[in-house]
């Protein structure tokens, strides 16, 4: 492979307060911590990483809408607007990358509200309830997606 894919990690509200928001839920690492932790892996699997953060829905849309031209494959926390946003869903649609829905806890485990997800009938896959260590899990996986790993 020439190029190594570009792979668009995007974080969505409240992630940039990791390390002191609920950290029994959702761990002591940072966004910080886990941005060098998806370098680290996306350096060693051959995928180059560009790695955002926005608590803003239409800002998250627009990124999403851009990666279409400029990246191979999407990762998307979406936080809270997992289980609100219809934009962002569409969003996912029109960008036609592979695209993977990520979270820290098993929202499965957690509120009732949180068991609804707009994203995941437009993704590859979902991974959750892994902690930071569920951005490595995904990246390896988009390794897959897009054929980094032949």
């Amino acid at each position: 492979m020439a190029e190594k894919p570009d792979i668009l990690v995007l974080n969505g509200p409240n992630l940039n307060m990791l390390g002191v928001r609920e950290p029994t839920i959702y761990g002591r690492d940072t966004l910080a911590d886990i941005e060098a932790m998806c370098q680290e892996r996306g350096e060693a699997i051959g995928l180059g990483v560009d790695f955002r953060q926005s608590n803003f829905e239409g800002e998250l849309v627009t990124i999403i809408q851009q990666a279409r031209d400029s990246h191979d494959g999407i990762i998307l926390n979406a936080g809270a607007y997992t289980h609100t946003s219809v934009a962002l869903r569409d969003a996912l649609s029109v960008a036609e990358l592979p695209a993977i829905e990520l979270h820290l806890s098993n929202t499965h485990r957690r509120e009732e509200f949180r068991h609804h997800s707009y994203l995941s009938g437009v993704v590859d896959g979902i991974i959750a309830g892994f902690g930071a260590r569920g951005y490595v899990l995904a990246l390896e996986a988009m390794a897959g997606l897009v054929g980094a790993d032949e």
